[in-house]
């Protein structure tokens, strides 16, 4: 395969994200706590539940990871195509069920004594709203520092967006009705058309466009690198808005980040072990065993962010939940990249 560009290793911003998440939770805590007025205002707009200022970070955020997908990689699905049925299945098939399974586990039985029943129903919807959007940007990042084959990563990525314009609504649907949350249909698929399909047709028309005028050199040395950091400065300014909703919340109830974040921890560890073991017991390199680990362990937490705010409120229980797996990302995908680096003798090349 081709040897596409990809990111040559975790930036600054990226490796202390925990950090700068940290920081913007405090900041935005103090901001719902000391200053009220702050959310008030920012909540007041808002159209078809969906918050504007909001709309427009995680806008931020999405569009410079869909410039990074070149669909043209989907011409060379068939050349190896076991690694991929390997991410398709764990990524929709079974990460979505898990999540759910192993998130009504801890909140409505292990944790039941700690977090009320109407918490537990809001932290299962941001859990499954994670587990139902497989990581989209930063796998390349982790694919990299894995040595991954960086033209396979782009074939799984794309297919995966690709899946979610169909996969993404009636999974979601489906699981949380099991849990009789409601569910907002006309709100759920204006999410996806906003932060899916809008910006994955944006990030296509740009990568057509410049690349014809300009050339794929230009595009991918200069243009891509213009948004760098605006995707994490995206992030961070919607956590600040989001944990100013919730700061009397976290307040008065500091133990529930830990508690969200253990079974999202649990289920990263789990789904990266089924994909990576799978394709070990399939024989595949390790170049492509990586990535359709990483893939699953990862969330498009972007989305998940996006649509449990326009589905239930920033002031959510959902909307905190998914935060809490931002949180979690970085660290813990970095121990799946080392154990990944240490195990390149299980595979046979």
């Amino acid at each position: 395969m081709k040897d596409n560009k990809i990111p040559s290793g975790i930036g600054f911003f990226e490796k202390y994200l925990t950090v700068w998440v940290g920081i913007c939770m405090a900041i935005g805590v103090a901001l719902g706590v000391y200053f009220p007025s702050v959310p008030k205002f920012l909540g007041s707009f808002e159209y078809a539940n969906v918050s504007i200022p909001v709309a427009v970070l995680i806008w931020l955020m999405i569009y410079p990871m869909m410039l990074k997908v070149d669909f043209n990689s989907i011409k060379r699905v068939g050349e190896s195509p076991r690694g991929l049925i390997i991410t398709w299945i764990t990524n929709w098939l079974i990460k979505p069920f898990t999540m759910y399974g192993i998130a009504l586990f801890f909140f409505n039985v292990v944790f039941r004594d700690f977090i009320s029943e109407g918490l537990a129903r809001d932290y299962l919807a941001g859990a499954v709203l994670l587990g139902a959007a497989p990581c989209t940007a930063m796998v390349f990042v982790w694919s990299h520092l894995t040595k991954g084959d960086p033209a396979y990563t782009l074939v799984q990525v794309a297919t995966n967006d690709l899946i979610i314009l169909v996969g993404f609504v009636p999974i979601v649907a489906f699981l949380l009705g099991m849990s009789n949350i409601s569910i907002p249909w006309d709100t759920l698929f204006l999410s996806v058309v906003l932060f899916v399909v809008i910006p994955l047709g944006a990030g296509w028309a740009s990568r057509k466009i410049i690349t014809e005028r300009k050339g794929i050199k230009y595009f991918e040395k200069e243009f891509i690198p213009k948004f760098s950091n605006i995707t994490i400065i995206g992030l961070l300014l919607t956590l600040i808005i989001i944990f100013s909703f919730q700061g009397q919340i976290i307040v008065d109830n500091p133990l529930n980040i830990a508690l969200i974040a253990v079974p999202l921890i649990i289920q990263t560890f789990l789904i990266f072990f089924i994909a990576y073991l799978w394709a070990r017991a399939w024989r595949l390199p390790h170049n492509i065993a990586a990535p359709a680990g990483m893939i699953g362990a990862s969330n498009f937490f972007e989305l998940a962010v996006a649509v449990a705010i326009s589905l239930f409120g920033l002031d959510s229980g959902a909307a905190l939940a998914t935060v809490v797996g931002v949180l979690v990302e970085v660290p813990v995908m970095l121990t799946l990249v080392r154990i990944a680096n240490k195990t390149t003798m299980w595979f046979f090349e």
